[in-house]
């Protein structure tokens, strides 16, 4: 493919995500760094377009509306005049309110948009806090599709057919732009992605990390440990992104495996909008938001690009030279290539 001629021109580095203008596409992504403001600012400071909030899981909300729940009914029959002291139960506002805290505070601390992460398996828990989490001032919403099929009864058309009916019922409740972070386990990505499109979806994220737990062979016993991704993990997601870029009008971001500027070029040329980082700042600090800035500013302009949109989607399955490398047809010459 012909490389666009050099231009003097500064490099654009501007993208568009969910309808959000960020100057450059670095998204810090769900992790506990929200949680602290003076954190925020730093990265903000180092340059952050954006943040994507750690998730508020329905668990979360069911444990602390059950514990509540308690709470008043232990003693509404301990005396009467518990019954007209304590409210009904509906009248009480049930759930995690620091989640929505801590977004007004971050909303007030930043100038970047802050993007909430909901995590939910029934339409209810999804919809109650996704009106509340708009109201309490959050720019977009991601939706952390976070379930694992272990049910033999359950079919993948059900889980499917759950997650897009779930998509359907929270844009029909709001007005701020919803993306859905998926998992790559699903039978058939590309149909579900047009799914959750018709549905209504802004975006997708590719893909949710999931903790995989270990053995330990001493103790016997099932343990779960953290492991930071590296740069490794981004090649699922730039197959995928080559493939559902080329095929859906869906704003798409990466999140696992950004770690460099050239990881994020890549992200881009397959076809994503932003990349989310996390792990690379955890292990170098904020500082490294504006390394990578830098770095990608630097590798645009190498590669002669006036800006990151013309770059975007350059090496997807509609426009790079070898389709059949991200399909079928690159399988067998892949395996055949290995030499010991």
């Amino acid at each position: 493919m012909a490389k666009p001629l050099t231009t003097t021109t500064p490099t654009d580095l501007s993208t568009c995500y969910l309808g959000l203008k960020l100057p450059h596409p670095f998204i810090v992504g769900a992790s506990p760094m929200v949680g602290n403001l003076d954190t925020v600012r730093r990265l903000e400071d180092a340059g952050a377009a954006a943040f994507v909030m750690e998730s508020l899981f329905e668990e979360q909300i069911v444990m602390e509306q059950g514990r509540t729940l308690l709470d008043i009914q232990s003693h509404v029959d301990e005396f009467s005049e518990a019954s007209s002291f304590f409210p009904e139960p509906a009248e009480f506002r049930l759930g995690p309110q620091t989640y929505l805290d801590q977004i007004r505070h971050i909303k007030a601390a930043v100038q970047v948009p802050v993007i909430a992460s909901l995590n939910g398996i029934s339409a209810s828990g999804w919809l109650e806090y996704a009106k509340l989490i708009e109201q309490a001032g959050a720019d977009a919403l991601e939706l952390n599709v976070y379930y694992v099929a272990t049910d033999p009864d359950e079919s993948g058309v059900a889980v499917e057919r759950r997650t897009i009916d779930i998509v359907r019922t929270v844009k029909r409740a709001i007005r701020i732009p919803v993306a859905v972070k998926l998992s790559p386990f699903f039978s058939s990505l590309a149909h579900f992605a047009a799914g959750l499109e018709s549905a209504g979806a802004d975006g997708l994220v590719l893909f949710n990390r999931f903790y995989q737990p270990d053995i330990d062979l001493e103790e016997l016993e099932v343990r779960n440990e953290l492991h930071l991704s590296d740069s490794s993990e981004l090649l699922l997601r730039v197959r995928w992104l080559a493939i559902l870029s080329a095929q859906r009008k869906l704003d798409i971001a990466v999140s696992g495996g950004v770690h460099t500027a050239t990881d994020a070029v890549k992200a881009v040329m397959a076809g994503a909008r932003s990349v989310q980082v996390v792990s690379a700042i955890l292990k170098n600090g904020p500082q490294h938001l504006a390394t990578l800035r830098s770095e990608l500013s630097r590798i645009v302009e190498e590669l002669g690009y006036a800006s990151l949109s013309e770059m975007h989607g350059c090496m997807n399955l509609a426009r790079c030279p070898d389709p059949a490398a991200f399909e079928r047809g690159n399988y067998m010459r892949i395996l055949q290539s290995w030499r010991p």
